[in-house]
């Protein structure tokens, strides 16, 4: 038998002699339903991602919620009522960065127009005072009658009672302490200055030393003029100063401070508010400034070329704000935005105010008290000049250059004058630390801490004009 009998054969022997079906082997099907149930598998697993995903969100946005009901709760349970201070939480919350005081203070800083104009000014009740101005570099203002002869023999016999102290020539500023330790006496001090020690200091020996302190100087023609005043020149050739006495190593000053807040004598509080009308600066920063200072010259008594005030650098420090300055700085200075001068007596001879480059003078030009600018001593006159130009946003700015002056030599009689400073840091946020520590003090303690601060100050502060 062949084989395609074979093969008829078993083809004849199928069930019901119908045509048989040819069946796909099972691998062939075995791929489309394994790539089925691998994508089942892939959309189970993202779905199952996705709702965990969600869930996360919605947790998340749940306690971004709660955590901001909370703390609204926290800030509304530190917050001050009724007045009251508010709770050390809420103290710590403003950031360092940003200023602690917001600027809400302007100075008023009066126009001088031009030299030579007169402003009608209202300082006490039922009197117009003229205030003229004398230069507009630095601004300077003259009123005359504005101490009675009454108000200027209280404050000179004030002074006398209290007490005046002598004030020194050529100790150093910063060197005060030194000095008193060693108590040196007129002549040590006379032979530490002459060089050659040839018992007389010669005009370059003098100017070794003229540099008292810094803003502060001596020419030769300040000199001249001090032999002369001291009429220790006995050859009269400018070059030899003999020997002197200790009241010519002096400055021949003597000076005191009085006190003018509260309980202080009715004349010296008048004073301090007509100055604050005359200013018209906020009356907290006239109460928080110096005391009056009362000075008198007597025969010979001088005082060279100086500023009020130093330049501030961000290394300074305004002494009468140092207690509020956050940190130490290496050095401070007296920060007198203005001078108020006060002319108690007429001077016999001498002792004028000078102001050697005002109205851009040089020293080329005019010299010492040889200068145009020279305000004569007369009873009962006020003087009164900005240390500091504006900085252009109604606070203290640098300092006015223009501003140096000096006191001419007294040639005869006495002088005596008063001097009302007014304090003011340009640094607004150590001025406003400053008046918020003191505004915090007892009255009895804020009065004696302003009178204490006087001398400390300044232990040779400007025994002038």
């Amino acid at each position: 038998m062949t084989d395609n009998q074979e093969n008829t054969d078993a083809e004849d022997a199928s069930p019901s002699g119908s045509p048989t079906l040819q069946l796909r082997p099972p691998c062939d099907r075995l791929p489309c339903h394994k790539s089925s149930v691998c994508s089942r598998s892939y959309f189970v697993v993202v779905m199952v991602f996705f709702h965990v995903y969600i869930i996360n969100v919605i947790a998340l946005l749940f306690y971004v919620h709660y955590s901001s009901g909370q703390e609204d709760a926290s800030s509304s349970s530190d917050a001050p009522s009724g007045g009251g201070q508010p709770q050390r939480s809420e103290a710590r919350r403003p950031s360092p960065s940003k200023p602690d005081f917001v600027r809400d203070v302007s100075l008023t800083r009066i126009e001088g127009i031009r030299v030579g104009h007169v402003q009608k000014v209202s300082l006490v009740p039922g009197r117009v005072h003229e205030m003229k101005t004398l230069s507009l570099k630095p601004l300077l203002f003259e009123i005359p009658g504005f101490l009675s002869e009454d108000e200027c023999r209280v404050v000179m016999q004030l002074a006398q009672l209290k007490g005046l102290m002598e004030s020194q020539l050529m100790v150093q500023e910063g060197q005060e302490e030194l000095a008193k330790e060693l108590d040196l006496s007129p002549e040590e001090i006379f032979n530490l200055l002459d060089i050659n020690q040839d018992g007389q200091l010669q005009l370059h020996e003098i100017l070794t030393h003229s540099r008292v302190r810094d803003g502060i100087w001596l020419t030769p023609e300040n000199l001249r003029e001090i032999y002369d005043g001291l009429k220790a020149d006995k050859d009269g050739d400018g070059k030899k100063l003999c020997r002197v006495k200790r009241s010519q190593l002096v400055r021949n000053s003597r000076h005191t401070w009085l006190y003018q807040g509260k309980g202080a004598h009715q004349v010296l509080q008048e004073i301090k508010e007509r100055v604050t009308r005359l200013t018209r600066l906020p009356a907290s920063l006239v109460d928080l400034s110096e005391p009056l200072q009362v000075v008198r010259y007597e025969e010979g008594g001088h005082y060279h070329a100086h500023h009020d005030s130093g330049p501030v650098y961000p290394e300074t420090a305004c002494t009468h704000t140092r207690l509020a300055a956050n940190t130490s700085t290496p050095f401070e200075t007296s920060c007198r935005y203005i001078t108020v001068l006060f002319y108690l007596n007429s001077v016999d001879g001498g002792g004028e105010t000078a102001f050697p480059v005002a109205d851009n003078r040089t020293y080329d030009e005019v010299v010492g008290c040889a200068c145009n600018l020279r305000v004569k001593p007369t009873k009962g006159m006020a003087v009164f000049w900005y240390n500091y130009l504006s900085d252009g946003r109604g606070w203290v700015g640098e300092q006015d250059e223009y501003a140096l002056h000096g006191g001419c030599v007294v040639t005869r009689g006495t002088k005596w004058v008063a001097n009302k400073w007014i304090n003011v840091d340009p640094d607004y946020q150590r001025q406003a630390r400053y008046q918020q520590l003191v505004s915090q003090l007892p009255d009895d303690e804020n009065d004696d801490d302003l009178t204490s601060n006087a001398d400390i100050q300044n232990p040779s502060i400007h025994q002038d004009l």
